[in-house]
């Protein structure tokens, strides 16, 4: 066992874990995060996708252990402080950029850097950032429409 500690969603967590386990298994597992969903488990998907430092990376590509020190943000902590939708969920739900959802929080964690930085986002940029995060449902068009909605003043 390794001990750890890692921010998650501000807050501190001091954690002892085994040198192989996965970090999107420590967040659903042990921190009860279930937000992150593990899809392919070999990154090609993008369903894991976490900010760690806030950079998108793939929670099925990185041990628990390579995050200790470090600050990792999930979906969940993009919840308004009413808990209810954030600009960018609101813009989803409203051009039907969800189906099953289950890509939704990669989806969600790959965009919201560009969304942080403030600037009105065009469709090209907006699809560079999701290239690495597959939708079986929705053909990516109204995700597309959705964020570069939600990127506006």
């Amino acid at each position: 066992m390794t001990a750890i500690s890692v921010t998650v969603n501000g807050v501190a967590h001091e954690q002892d874990v085994p040198p192989r386990l996965l970090l999107a298994d420590l967040l659903r597992d042990r921190l009860g995060l279930t937000g992150t969903k593990i899809g392919c488990a070999m990154g090609a998907c993008g369903a894991c996708t976490v900010l760690l430092d806030g950079e998108p990376v793939r929670a099925c590509l990185m041990f628990a252990v390579q995050a200790d020190g470090r600050s990792v943000r999930t979906v969940e902590d993009l919840a308004a402080p009413d808990g209810g939708l954030d600009p960018l969920q609101a813009a989803l739900q409203a051009h039907h950029g969800l189906q099953c959802g289950y890509c939704t929080p990669g989806m969600l964690m790959a965009i919201t850097p560009l969304l942080d930085s403030g600037r009105p986002l065009d469709a090209e940029t907006v699809r560079e950032a999701i290239a690495g995060n597959l939708c079986r449902c929705t053909g990516y068009e109204t995700i597309v429409e959705a964020v570069v909605e939600a990127s506006r003043p």
